[in-house]
């Protein structure tokens, strides 16, 4: 990818001042990411962060400017050639996490729940073996024994399923969440839960309206 950027309006970049020349400068990307910025032996030079240049490696945070007065907005140069792969790359992160998010959910509460159903038939065993240590066959002991062996399995069915009804709402906040950040940064239509390799692979937004380049050539 190299952008052209100059006066004259067959550049890839149009600056219309009268400090910057008709053929100024270049924006290429190299093979390993980085941004290479070189003056095309303009009459007013290329300055990075104050320093006038001929050719360095630049961030998208450094201060350029061409000639005398004009400051490059390289993000913007950037998306005069339809280049978002910067911002698809931090898509990675966004669908990591959301796998990552969505599997401890589903673990959690399979784990909760099944703990809420099986704690309480232990409770009577507990409760015998207690009895039987004590070596008391005091009435009240029994008959609370009875109530628990009764009661209990019945508590553990009703808290195991409210703990498995709170799953689907923190599924669905998440995935609701999900839809709004992984998205093509350019148009914004939702990517679904496509992995990021798989859509790395296409290189491009397939909405024919868009067509963003989400990997650098």
């Amino acid at each position: 990818m190299k952008i052209k950027i100059g006066k004259a309006i067959d550049n890839d970049y149009v600056v219309n001042e009268p400090n910057v020349s008709r053929y100024h400068a270049t924006l290429s990307r190299e093979d390993n990411g980085c941004l290479l910025l070189e003056d095309l032996s303009s009459t007013n030079g290329t300055f990075v962060n104050g320093a006038q240049i001929l050719k360095k490696r630049i961030s998208p945070t450094d201060k350029v400017v061409l000639g005398s007065d004009y400051v490059l907005n390289i993000p913007e140069v950037l998306k005069s050639n339809n280049d978002y792969s910067e911002e698809f790359t931090s898509l990675k992160k966004v669908y990591d996490t959301y796998i990552e998010q969505k599997v401890r959910i589903q673990s959690s509460n399979q784990f909760k729940t099944r703990l809420f159903q099986a704690l309480p038939f232990a409770l009577p065993g507990i409760i015998g073996m207690v009895i039987g240590f004590s070596g008391k066959g005091d009435p009240i002991f029994l008959v609370a024994s009875l109530v628990v062996a009764v009661c209990a399995p019945a508590i553990g069915v009703y808290l195991g399923a409210k703990q498995s009804a709170k799953a689907p709402q923190k599924l669905q906040d998440l995935a609701n969440q999900f839809k709004i950040d992984y998205v093509c940064p350019k148009c914004g239509t939702f990517l679904g839960e496509i992995p990021w390799e798989s859509l790395a692979n296409k290189k491009q937004c397939p909405i024919s309206s868009c067509k963003a380049k989400w990997v650098s050539e």
